[in-house]
């Protein structure tokens, strides 16, 4: 029997490109936002939440953080320059 109540970001498999936007966990000054996104490639899911490869390293997402989730499409190509 499924949880239909998981969240879809449970049932991530590593390598998935995905967004997650996330609490921010230091204290943002008054007037900033208190929620971050998250870009890249998942490496790993478990019940305390997950981690995702981004181009700045990897991030451990907890769980508890976790506000919005989705899969996005792979990065455009790069473009050779002339």
């Amino acid at each position: 029997m499924t949880d239909d109540t998981a969240p879809a970001w449970r049932s991530w498999l590593p390598g998935a490109r995905v967004v997650v936007r996330r609490r921010r966990d230091d204290a943002p000054a008054p007037g900033e936002p208190p929620y971050t996104d998250v870009l890249g490639d998942v490496l790993a899911v478990d019940d305390t939440g997950l981690l995702v490869r981004t181009r700045r390293g990897d991030v451990r997402v907890p769980a508890a953080d976790v506000v919005l989730a989705k899969t996005v499409p792979p990065p455009p190509a790069r473009r050779r320059r002339h």
